[in-house]
């Protein structure tokens, strides 16, 4: 096997020329304006959630009067409504921002909605059931006509 000779009279090489600074970023794209009907589905769901903290009185209130069937179950129903009102309210906001993300839960909300304002209307609270049934069929429609369905829909 041969050696390689020493490099003994090795050239030095010049500094490396440091790479150019990477170009800046692209400016953000401008957040999305809602259409009317959006913006009146935002509202639809922003009613619904004031409509959930009216029950989380309600829950309260039959809980700390004794008027739940257990103490335990009163509070856990008066806290599983607050935090639907907190998640409708969360939903609200996402569709005046236009957020694709908001549509998928709020049409479960007016689905639910729909069949909660069915068995009010029928049971409990009649006086009740025709609000919520048109809240919540006010909601879906102005949730999916097309102006709104094409806001949210995601750019691909």
């Amino acid at each position: 096997m041969s050696k390689r000779p020493a490099a003994t009279t090795a050239k030095k090489r010049p500094p490396a020329k440091r790479p150019a600074a990477p170009p800046p970023p692209p400016p953000a794209p401008e957040p999305a304006t809602a259409p009317p009907t959006l913006k009146a589905a935002a509202v639809v769901q922003a009613l619904e959630a004031v409509g959930m903290l009216v029950a989380t009185g309600f829950s309260a209130d039959a809980t700390i009067t004794g008027k739940s069937y257990q103490t335990a179950s009163g509070i856990a129903l008066t806290l599983i409504a607050f935090g639907a009102a907190l998640g409708f309210a969360a939903i609200a906001r996402g569709l005046s921002q236009v957020r694709p993300w908001s549509r998928t839960p709020s049409a479960i909300t007016q689905v639910f909605a729909i069949a909660l304002g069915i068995y009010i209307f029928d049971g409990p609270r009649p006086e009740w059931g025709i609000p919520t049934l048109l809240l919540a069929a006010a909601g879906i429609v102005l949730l999916m006509v097309p102006a709104s369905f094409n806001a949210l829909n995601r750019e691909r």
